[in-house]
C-alpha cells in the first residue's frame, strides 16, 4: 500500500496558488447549517469559511439520508491559533516519543495537525463536522471530533462498529458528491480549494492561500 502523502510533503507544500479572493462567510448566518459551539472564539472565527464551501456543504446536506444532517465544528482558524495547535502537537510528541530529529517531529506532527504554512483553516478551505439528527443529536463516527487518540480517528479504520462505519459513509458519499476531500487520518476533516485538494484531485493550483484576518463586518450568505 502506498504511503499516505501528508500536509508537510513537498508535492503539497509547493502546490502554487492562485488566490481567487473569495469571501470568508460566516455560517451562523446560513440557516440551512447547524453550527455546534463547542470551538467557538470570540470573533467567531470559527464558523467562517469560504463561500465556494458554503455551496458545497449546503448541497451536501441534501445528499445525506433522511433525517440527517451536518455539523459543523470548526472552519477557519487564524494563523496564530494554527502554529499553536502544531507546536503543541510536536512538543507532545517529543514527550512520549523521545530521541528522533526536528524533521521526523514536524512530519509526524503533520500526521494530525497541519503546518501553519499549509494548513486548509488557516485558509478558510477546511471544515470539520459529524453528522446528527434533525434534533440535534450526534451521531455515533467511531471517536469524537479531534480525538486523535487511536488510529480509529481514520477515515477508513476497521476498528469501528458497524454503525460508526455506516454513518461515516454517508458524510463520506455526501462530501465527495460536492467535491470536497478527505484527510485520511481525520474522518471529520474536509476541504475544498487548497493545496491539499489541489494535490489530491489533481488540479493545477489551489484556489485559496492563507486568510490574514477575518472580513468586517461578517456576512450571511446573499439570498
Amino acid at each position: 500500500m502506498a504511503e499516505m502523502v501528508l500536509l508537510s510533503d513537498t508535492a503539497v507544500v509547493e502546490t502554487p496558488v492562485a488566490e481567487c479572493d473569495e469571501c470568508l462567510v460566516d455560517l451562523r448566518g446560513v440557516g440551512a447549517l447547524r453550527i455546534d459551539p463547542r470551538l467557538a472564539d470570540g470573533d467567531g472565527a470559527f464558523a467562517h469559511v469560504r463561500l465556494s464551501v458554503v455551496d458545497r456543504l449546503v448541497t451536501a446536506q441534501t445528499l445525506l439520508p433522511a433525517g440527517m444532517r451536518l455539523l459543523i465544528v470548526e472552519c477557519y482558524r487564524p494563523l496564530t491559533l494554527q502554529q499553536e495547535y502544531f507546536e503543541s502537537h510536536k512538543q507532545r510528541l517529543r514527550g512520549i516519543q523521545p530521541g528522533h530529529d526536528e524533521a521526523w517531529y514536524h512530519r509526524r506532527a503533520s500526521r494530525y495537525i497541519s503546518p501553519p504554512e499549509v494548513a486548509p483553516h488557516v485558509a478558510g478551505a477546511a471544515v470539520d463536522l459529524t453528522l446528527c439528527t434533525t434534533d440535534g443529536s450526534e451521531l455515533w463516527m467511531g471517536t469524537q471530533v479531534n480525538d486523535t487518540d487511536s488510529e480509529a480517528c481514520h477515515t477508513d479504520s476497521e476498528n469501528v462498529s458497524a454503525e460508526a462505519a455506516r454513518n461515516r459513509r454517508y458524510l463520506c458519499d455526501a462530501l465527495t458528491s460536492v467535491g470536497m476531500v478527505n484527510y485520511p487520518t481525520e474522518w471529520w476533516h474536509w476541504s475544498y480549494g487548497d493545496r491539499y485538494w489541489a494535490h489530491v484531485t489533481g488540479a493545477p493550483t489551489a484556489r485559496y492561500g492563507p486568510v490574514k484576518s477575518l472580513p468586517v463586518p461578517t456576512g450571511a450568505v446573499p439570498a
